[in-house]
């Protein structure tokens, strides 16, 4: 029995083909130039920071926005980062996250502010939210190779898709948790429409967007493996290297200096999002 067949990949190929690379690969090419001057130059800084120094400064933050327990751990990571030769690796993956987050905040937080704000915003980002969450991750690589080529600039940007729906949430979230007793106070002052939201709602909402900004940062680096296939440089290019050698050790190695970068980048926003 012959089915009806949507010709999808077809239409979908033509599409890439025939306009969107034709027409907008301009545009996409001087967006890679400027992510990648950013990221290059993000990794170069923190590469040129001697290990000891920046080391000492992730302790005294660690102590300062999380407590002694946490400090304590970020020195015994840093020591293990370095006695395994992985530091240079972690800088880049520091880097990537550092870049795709920025970016994710950038985007997501006026995003949650507008869905907060209208109704039909709202209406027109969720499924948009929900689609970017449900996709799998590997899915995120083609369009990023396709547009951007191979490197840290694909990397960067797949992680951003993938990373941004909890910042525009948890801001969505934390203005429409802001009590209506203060939003009417603050109506009854005289307040305006932008001294309520930048005086009243955002400052009162610090803490659930942080906690979205929190997440952001663990999405990005649960995306340092999946991304290394596009050239992604640092931890995550170690794994796949431990994995397409089957070498346990070096998967191993590489695996937890990821988790010990995922510990302390947790630890440090969770406690910034407490002190703010």
């Amino acid at each position: 029995m012959n089915y009806f067949q949507l010709p999808l990949e077809e239409w979908t190929n033509n599409f890439v083909d025939n306009w969107l690379l034709p027409v907008m690969g301009g545009f996409f090419d001087s967006v890679s130039e400027v992510i990648g001057s950013f990221v290059e130059g993000v990794t170069n800084l923190l590469l040129f920071i001697p290990a000891e120094v920046l080391a000492i400064l992730l302790i005294l933050l660690s102590w300062k926005l999380a407590g002694k327990g946490v400090a304590l751990f970020t020195f015994i990571g840093c020591i293990y980062l370095g006695a395994v030769n992985l530091w240079p690796d972690a800088m880049q993956t520091i880097a990537v996250v550092l870049v795709a987050t920025l970016l994710s905040v950038v985007i997501g937080v006026p995003l949650g502010i507008m869905s907060a704000k209208s109704k039909v915003a709202n209406e027109i980002l969720r499924p948009v939210l929900d689609f970017m969450q449900t996709l799998p991750s590997f899915v995120y690589l083609i369009p990023a190779i396709l547009l951007f080529g191979l490197g840290g600039v694909p990397a960067v940007v797949a992680t951003f898709v993938f990373a941004t729906p909890p910042a525009v949430r948890m801001t969505n979230l934390g203005i429409k948790q802001v009590p209506k007793d203060v939003i009417e106070a603050s109506q009854a002052f005289g307040s305006t429409s932008w001294q309520l939201l930048f005086k009243v709602q955002l400052p009162m909402a610090v803490p659930t967007i942080m906690a979205g900004v929190n997440q952001t940062i663990m999405l990005a680096l649960s995306m340092a493996v999946i991304a290394s296939m596009i050239g992604a440089p640092g931890l995550g290019s170690t794994v796949l290297s431990g994995i397409s050698n089957v070498n346990v050790g070096l998967g191993l190695t590489g695996g937890l200096g990821i988790v010990v970068l995922a510990i302390i980048l947790d630890r440090i926003t969770q406690g910034l999002g407490q002190k703010v």
